[in-house]
C-alpha cells in the first residue's frame, strides 16, 4: 500500500505544483471589443471549501497566476474576463487527494466553444497527454452538460490518470482537475467520468454566484 500512496502524492504533486490546469486560460483568451454579448450576472468565487466541505483551499491563484495566463492572449468571443484559480485538498485516515479549478468570468458569446478550449489547453500542458477523449456528459437531473476528458500525465517515468471536466454559460467558465489516489492509478478509459462531472457540477453551484 505505500507505493499507492507515493505515487499519487507524486500525481497531486504534478497538478499543483505546476498548475498545468492553468493551460485553459490562456487558450481560451481573452477577447477586448465586440457586440452581441450577454449581459454579465454571474461571477466566480473561490470559496474555502469546496463539494459540501470536503475540500480545502490550500491557495487562491486567481491574482498571481490566473492573471498572469491571462496577459497578452485575445478571443473575440470572450469579454471583459477575470480568473478564479483554486488549488484544493482533501485528507483522510483512507485517503487524499486534491482539486484543482481553473476559470474565469465574464461574457462569453460562445459557452460550448470555450469549454472544449479549456480541455485542449490543458492537454497541450507539459507533460501531459489526452489519455481519454473528450466527451460530453450532462448529469442526471441537470441542464448542464460538460465537456470532460482523462489526461495522461507523466513524471519520471511514471503514467497516472488526471480526469477533468469542463463547463461554460454566459457568464462563467472553468475546468475541474481531480486528482485521488484510486483514479490515479486506473487506465484513462477505465476512469468514471460521470462521476467528475456529478463533482465538477458541486464544484460549479457553490462558485458561481449573482452579482451584487
Amino acid at each position: 500500500m505505500p507505493p499507492r500512496r507515493n505515487r499519487t502524492g507524486m500525481v497531486i504533486g504534478i497538478v499543483v505544483g505546476s498548475l498545468v490546469v492553468l493551460g485553459v486560460l490562456g487558450a481560451i483568451g481573452a477577447g477586448l471589443s465586440g457586440s452581441g454579448f450577454p449581459e454579465a450576472r454571474y461571477r466566480l468565487t473561490v470559496p474555502k471549501t469546496l463539494v459540501d466541505g470536503k475540500y480545502q483551499l490550500v491557495q487562491d491563484h486567481s491574482d498571481t497566476e490566473g492573471k498572469k495566463a491571462l496577459q497578452g492572449t485575445y478571443d473575440s468571443k470572450i469579454r471583459d474576463p477575470k480568473p478564479a484559480v483554486g488549488q484544493y485538498a482533501f485528507e483522510s485516515p483512507k485517503e487524499s487527494g486534491a482539486l484543482v479549478v481553473s476559470g474565469m468570468y465574464g461574457r462569453f458569446k460562445d459557452p460550448a466553444a470555450a469549454r472544449r478550449k479549456m480541455l485542449s489547453g490543458a492537454a497541450d500542458s507539459e507533460g501531459s497527454s489526452l489519455g481519454a477523449p473528450v466527451r460530453d456528459i450532462t448529469p442526471t437531473g441537470s441542464d448542464v452538460t460538460l465537456s470532460c476528458q482523462v489526461l495522461t500525465v507523466r513524471q519520471g517515468g511514471v503514467e497516472s490518470s488526471l480526469p477533468m471536466c469542463a463547463w461554460a454559460d454566459e457568464n462563467t467558465g472553468a475546468s475541474v482537475a481531480i486528482v485521488g489516489q484510486e483514479t490515479a492509478l486506473q487506465k484513462p478509459g477505465s476512469v468514471d467520468l460521470v462521476k467528475t462531472a456529478e463533482t465538477t457540477l458541486k464544484v460549479r453551484a457553490e462558485m458561481r454566484q449573482p452579482i451584487g
